[in-house]
């Protein structure tokens, strides 16, 4: 490999995807084949992977191997790599990707449970993380605005004058992908790991609201918590976002106060929570202290600009944001990782059948299918996918695949949803703040 190069991989193919197959593996040929490797160049990438590639004549030139992806370092400049986590019930297993405020994600393949429990779920925070409360029942909330009766309620009283309900949900971070982005996008460089399913315990948000009697004029909520703001200013608030009226009341929308039949954990914002299923995590407002019926869409911190927005028209990667050509991200976009096996597992000489499993979700609406390849996406097979435990739960999906002989491979997943949209080779509509970044999921294996 040559020494010149001072560059991550990733900058590399992002600058000059030819030049760097060049430089990284050696002299390309027939570049009007989109940069195919051969000679040379396929037998320095063989040795890089650690095995003979079976499909090399499939893989598309500019394409970082699924091994090399995401931190391995071509060079001495190359970044590091994760962080891993150090928190009280939490796995070490997680990798820090934010340390102010403490933001951590999980590796796909720890995500394989049907339930992500509480040491495998991913960490996102906006401000300083509050104290636990000593007495959670006597923790208070209040909901007012354009309501006819604002309400202040303890979470014992919650718990005591409504129908509780436990469903099993999907909570993903909204910059769930923003590392897939080229150039890259600001903010904390998720991969797929800002994403778990819990058993969510509380009750329906549409009954309390109910109660409180939402006036015609009232067409969106803004929430707002107990945690300080990293500039330890008490006046500002950390995050506020907020819904439209008719998500609010969804059946599924939930005040929680329990999460895998226990408690609701203090770093996962007990002991009151929102959870808006499907929807960008940021609005599932953690450690609740506030909901305000509003008359107009809210403009609370994290409501304006760019910031949890998505391009209306598509807009030059790089170039300047017009904040006018800019919606608010609602649903989450579809996506489908394989959790089991590893990116990088390492099978026995003369395996030649691989089992795969893997999640899938799609926001507010469900998943049509997921199919899997093993040759770069030349040809696709469909896996055998489950359904839902209960809407917004995520689908889990089951495959067994062939493989002709030893060597290095790729498997790619993709998913369609309801709707028919499926997920992109690369992050659709580049936004400035990485929103949407739902590129199929490949992994790397090695057979002796």
């Amino acid at each position: 490999m040559s020494e010149k190069i001072e560059r991550s991989i990733e900058e590399l193919y992002r600058d000059d995807p030819q030049r760097a197959d060049a430089e990284v593996f050696g002299r390309v040929t027939e570049p009007n084949r989109r940069g195919f490797l051969g000679g040379a160049g396929l037998a320095a990438m063989s040795a890089a992977v650690g095995g003979a590639i079976p499909f090399a004549a499939n893989m598309p030139g500019g394409l970082i191997p699924a091994a090399m992806a995401q931190g391995t370092p071509p060079a001495p400049a190359a970044k590091k790599g994760p962080i891993p986590l150090n928190f009280p019930g939490k796995s070490d297993k997680l990798s820090v990707i934010g340390e102010r405020p403490l933001v951590a994600e999980t590796p796909e393949h720890l995500l394989d449970d049907d339930t992500t429990p509480y040491e495998k779920f991913y960490i996102r925070n906006n401000g300083q993380i509050p104290e636990e409360t000593k007495d959670p029942d006597k923790w208070k909330f209040v909901i007012e605005g354009e309501v006819n009766k604002p309400l202040e309620i303890t979470l014992g009283e919650l718990k005591s004058k409504y129908k509780a309900q436990t469903r099993r949900m999907v909570l993903e971070c909204g910059g769930n992908g923003r590392s897939f982005f080229s150039p890259p996008a600001s903010g904390n460089q998720w991969t797929n790991g800002g994403a778990g399913c819990a058993e969510w315990t509380g009750v329906r948000l549409a009954d309390v609201l109910k109660t409180v009697g939402v006036k015609p004029a009232g067409i969106y909520t803004a929430h707002y918590s107990s945690d300080l703001h990293l500039s330890g200013d008490a006046s500002k608030p950390t995050l506020s976002r907020g819904v439209r009226i008719a998500k609010a009341m969804d059946p599924d929308s939930m005040i929680v106060w329990g999460m895998n039949g226990q408690p609701l954990p203090n770093i996962h914002g007990g002991p009151v929570r929102l959870i808006y299923p499907g929807w960008a995590g940021s609005a599932s407002q953690k450690w609740l202290t506030k909901i305000v019926i509003r008359d107009k869409e809210h403009d609370g911190p994290g409501m304006t600009g760019t910031s949890y927005r998505l391009t209306i028209n598509p807009m030059v990667p790089g170039s300047k944001a017009d904040p006018k050509n800019f919606k608010i991200l609602e649903s989450m976009p579809v996506r489908s990782i394989i959790t089991s096996p590893a990116n990088g597992a390492k099978l026995a000489a003369g395996t030649r059948e691989v089992k795969l499993r893997g999640a899938s979700w799609a926001g507010d609406l469900t998943v049509r299918r997921v199919d899997v390849s093993t040759d770069y996406g030349m040809t696709w097979q469909p896996t055998k996918l489950e359904k839902p435990k209960n809407k917004y739960d995520w689908q889990r999906w089951t495959a067994a695949v062939k493989l002709p002989r030893d060597g290095y491979y790729e498997i790619w997943a993709r998913a369609m949803d309801s709707n028919g949209r499926m997920q992109p080779h690369t992050p659709p509509n580049w936004n400035p703040s990485g929103y949407g970044g739902n590129t199929m999921h490949r992994i790397a294996v090695l057979i002796a």
